[in-house]
């Protein structure tokens, strides 16, 4: 899972994405002006809906693999992990290439999003 804040002409927004770390499936995003944890949880629930058909207690848990930033540490976002019966585990800190897999999906999203809209000098 990962989370990051983009600047573009509009001003700054947050993207949040569930990646299927096995089959490379993005399973749950959310884009979003707000810089809270509801983003994140929204991905998430995305996620869950896609894998499982439904919110509540996955009968198959799986790991979430994140940094430890603020959103995936607060108590709102772990809490709610929790009641899904998932499990969080933690890159280790300074060290994004641990969640490299997400990484490229963003770097490949940026350069999609800077191609389109090089013509019209849009900065993603």
């Amino acid at each position: 899972m990962e989370y990051s804040q983009e600047t573009g002409r509009d001003g700054w927004a947050t993207r949040a994405l569930v990646l299927d770390c096995r089959t490379r499936e993005l399973l749950g995003w959310h884009l979003s002006r707000s810089g809270k944890a509801s983003t994140a949880l929204s991905a998430l629930e995305h996620a869950l809906i896609a894998q499982c058909g439904t919110l509540g207690h996955v009968p198959a848990p799986f790991r979430l693999r994140s940094d430890n930033g603020l959103v995936f540490t607060s108590r709102d976002y772990t809490a709610l992990v929790r009641s899904y019966g998932l499990r969080q585990e933690f890159i280790t800190p300074h060290c994004p290439q641990q969640n490299g897999m997400v990484e490229r999906v963003i770097r490949m999203l940026k350069e999609q999003c800077v191609r389109r809209h090089a013509s019209r000098r849009i900065t993603c």
